[in-house]
């Protein structure tokens, strides 16, 4: 079984069967253990309720465009018709941090803007994500000088590094794909549910 059947909190159990089971007194109670076993779904409600999550999150991304030089312009293209960034999604560039679960990081990022990036990264909710786009936020790319952060990860937590000098559009939708399967792979936390206070009847 491969690991994305094995973490599908779904997963069918072999085959449904064709027609009803019929105990026949030959067959050994393993086998028929196993019979019964055929077509079952079996699931807890927390996995239930994680992969749902899991499933909201990774298809309604909401980005904070954060475009500081020339990659912004790759990242503004991926919201017109040619590349249609919302077919998963996450056409929705969010002007407040407080709306958005997604920072795309795109072109250098100055010492000064520093300490901004990690504010509005702080202001965005929980869960949120970083990809870093292009050379110059993985890694400063050609500006080794003291007044460019060498990479955005000094600062925040990056979850994808989109490789470029500039990267292409398709480049960042392939990015935002390999968000998407991090987030369908990660365990959301769940609860504990606040129990209901017992009514007392006087």
């Amino acid at each position: 079984m491969t690991d994305e059947k094995a973490n599908n909190p779904f997963r069918v159990l072999g085959q449904a069967p064709a027609a009803p089971l019929v105990h026949r007194a030959l067959e050994s109670d393993a086998a028929t253990a196993e019979d019964l076993e055929k077509g079952l779904l079996f699931t807890t409600v927390e996995n239930m309720l994680g992969w749902a999550m899991n499933q909201a999150r990774a298809n309604a991304i909401w980005p904070l465009g954060f475009g500081l030089a020339c990659c912004a312009i790759e990242m503004m293209a991926i919201v017109g018709p040619r590349f249609d960034v919302s077919r998963f999604g996450a056409e929705v560039f969010r002007a407040s941090p407080r709306q958005a679960d997604l920072m795309i990081v795109a072109g250098r990022v100055s010492i000064k803007m520093a300490p901004v990036l990690r504010q509005l990264y702080d202001q965005m909710p929980d869960p949120k994500w970083v990809i870093s786009m292009g050379a110059c936020a993985s890694c400063g790319g050609v500006f080794n000088n003291y007044a460019i952060l060498q990479g955005v990860d000094k600062i925040v937590p990056v979850d994808v590094y989109v490789p470029g000098c500039p990267p292409r559009p398709e480049a960042l939708i392939h990015g935002m794909m390999k968000l998407q399967e991090k987030i369908l792979a990660s365990k959301p936390e769940i609860g504990p549910f606040p129990r209901k206070k017992k009514r007392v009847v006087a």
